[in-house]
């Protein structure tokens, strides 16, 4: 396995790639999400007998990019999906923005991503089958925005049995300290990294809110 990396030497890596033209970021994004999904049913086999319910919590970055593709990807199984956004599409980077627009365009529901009170949590009643957390990524190193925090709070509380992917690592984990931003209510039951592992993953409190680490090639 790769020595984990940081999240300056991730971002580096991939622009490396782009620059020298063997990849694209939509190509980057659309193998990130894909690989999540096939992270799910590799270790999950049993949730591909039937179509599922999914819960995206999407952020405004390509995070939330990789989200989307996800979302399109659960769909093309038959997966009943709601994304759950945190911003605007409209000001999304050019790659997260394209992808967010086919999974609207192709019927796709968005809803803005937003604490208990005022929204019907309709996933709750039957229950989503998998949570998918595509907020931020690696590359935050802020507390979570309350929003997000209140929204983690309320899947936590009202989802207790369904299962809780990271895309890349926890949001509100410092990539590379390992460091808690936020008092987090979910554990992860796997995160799902790309490349090589990030040293948040098994530094400082990243250990233990990791869950099962799965590391996907992308062809970088």
């Amino acid at each position: 396995m790769t020595d984990p990396l940081t999240s300056a030497q991730m971002y580096d890596i991939e622009q490396a790639a782009m620059a020298n033209g063997s990849v694209t970021g939509l190509e980057l994004m659309d193998r990130a999400g894909k690989a999540v999904v096939k992270a799910i049913f590799e270790t999950w086999p049993d949730l591909l007998n039937a179509p599922r319910r999914a819960g995206v919590l999407a952020g405004p970055g390509n995070n939330g990019g990789d989200g989307f593709v996800i979302a399109n990807r659960l769909r093309d199984y038959g997966w009943d999906v709601e994304v759950f956004h945190f911003g605007d599409i409209d000001t999304m980077p050019p790659d997260a923005k394209t992808n967010a627009l086919a999974y609207a365009n192709a019927g796709g529901v968005v809803s803005p991503l937003m604490p208990h009170e005022g929204r019907d949590w309709r996933f709750v009643d039957p229950p989503t089958d998998i949570w998918i957390d595509a907020v931020f990524g690696i590359g935050l190193t802020r507390p979570l925005p309350d929003v997000v925090a209140s929204a983690f709070a309320s899947v936590a509380t009202e989802s207790p049995d369904s299962k809780f992917v990271a895309v890349d690592i926890l949001s509100g984990i410092n990539a590379d300290t390992g460091d808690c931003l936020t008092k987090l209510p979910v554990h992860p039951d796997m995160t799902v990294t790309f490349h090589a592992p990030k040293v948040g993953h098994a530094k400082g409190e990243g250990a233990n809110w990791t869950g099962q680490l799965i590391v996907k090639d992308i062809g970088l």
